[in-house]
């Protein structure tokens, strides 16, 4: 039975272990990300404004709710590559769950309320996190892009290009989308590989390619973002 002395022990749940346990989702994306050549690996944990930076760490305001894994550039974009990065918070997950069992089993640590919310929410981290379902604002659980991957969805594999060419005549870079359109137009390229590099972004998975006289480049590809 639940009581008001309790109360503390859930809040220190939600504001402690909660964002240790996303912590270790987000670190099991980076691992795979970082071992299938993603660069400018960047990890959020929480969600509204950022409050504070470490390396590739931002800490946002609701600390202890959400989190994401963005890298660019990943050397290895098959279907194998992309699973066990998706794949690989909540791996982690089980592999410290796991960890805390045998510890515990073993007298290394005692057995209490902590250790008890740490198992208790990290399966429950991992059943959300690789059940396929769509969220509200639009993105995939781990576990619905990896469903997606194994039946070979287009809209999961299928790189979207954003390039930005020169055009002599109106003496602008042109930033244009995949279907060859034109997106805006600039004076610098710098302004266009900026615009070029925020549309991409928001459509991932995709890239942006600057057309020189000596063919195409590859600046920058966008993965799906793990969560």
């Amino acid at each position: 039975m639940v009581s008001i002395s309790d109360i503390p022990k859930f809040l220190l749940a939600f504001f402690l272990v909660l964002p240790l346990i996303s912590i270790i989702h987000e670190a099991g994306h980076v691992f795979f990300a970082w071992i299938m050549g993603g660069k400018n690996i960047k990890v959020t944990v929480g969600s509204g404004k950022p409050v504070y930076r470490l390396g590739m760490i931002e800490i946002r305001q609701y600390y202890f709710w959400y989190g994401m894994c963005i890298f660019d550039n990943i050397k290895r974009k098959n279907k194998f590559a992309n699973i066990l990065i998706f794949f690989g918070g909540s791996l982690f997950n089980f592999l410290g769950t796991l960890g805390v069992i045998i510890l515990v089993e073993n007298k290394f640590l005692e057995a209490g309320m902590l250790t008890y919310q740490f198992t208790y929410f990290s399966l429950y981290y991992i059943f959300f996190a690789l059940f396929p379902m769509p969220y509200p604002d639009g993105t995939y659980s781990d576990g619905k892009m990896i469903l997606d991957l194994l039946k070979n969805r287009k809209n999961v594999t299928k790189e979207h290009q954003y390039r930005i060419k020169w055009q002599p005549k109106k003496k602008q870079w042109h930033v244009i989308d995949h279907n060859n359109e034109l997106i805006e137009g600039f004076e610098k390229e710098e302004d266009a590989m900026k615009k070029a590099r925020i549309v991409a972004r928001k459509n991932r998975p995709s890239s942006v390619i600057k057309t020189t006289e000596d063919g195409e480049i590859e600046v920058q590809s966008y993965p799906k973002i793990p969560l």
